[in-house]
């Protein structure tokens, strides 16, 4: 019985690598889809991918967002975050609400017609999303969403090498 579930194990292991390599492969072939979409958004709103990464950052957050969230989130400088925030408010994208107790504090808000804006443009990508989703079961998504949760928070401890 034991060498049964030894040749078991050793397969297991054995495929563990190409697994790893096709989920490499298939996120990096999502990455490249959504930042294609995201570049034709950035192209048509004459603003920088990176605008748009920042509005996702705003549209995505459950607390208020600074622009020193901003800086973290995205890895860039006051000064690269400055400039984002600029193009957006002169795009219509964002506002700048000072905090009420502190005047100080600066979030940054959605503007909500630009809102619309984006549903419209990223709408084939939520109609997709939502085709793919009716081919799974709840539980399967559910496993999905985990996985990809936990991926996202690894991510983010994980610094980038300055070179």
């Amino acid at each position: 019985m034991g060498g049964r579930a030894g040749k078991a194990d050793e397969g297991a292991a054995a495929s563990a690598p190409s697994d790893l390599r096709q989920l490499a492969v298939e996120l990096r072939r999502l990455n490249g889809e959504l930042t294609r979409v995201v570049h034709g958004f950035a192209t048509g709103q004459d603003l920088h991918p990176t605008d748009v990464q920042a509005l996702a950052v705003v549209l995505d957050s459950a607390e208020p967002v600074t622009p020193s969230v901003l800086r973290r989130r995205l890895g860039l400088t006051s000064g690269a975050v400055s400039a984002c925030v600029d193009r957006l408010e002169r795009a219509g994208h964002l506002r700048r609400v000072r905090e009420s107790r502190d005047r100080r504090v600066v979030h940054l808000q959605y503007v909500p017609g630009a809102q619309a804006r984006a549903r419209k443009y990223f709408g084939p990508l939520a109609e997709a999303a939502d085709r793919v989703r009716g081919d799974f079961s709840a539980a399967e998504l559910d496993v999905v969403v985990r996985f990809l949760g936990s991926l996202n928070e690894q991510l983010s401890e994980v610094e980038s090498p300055r070179t």
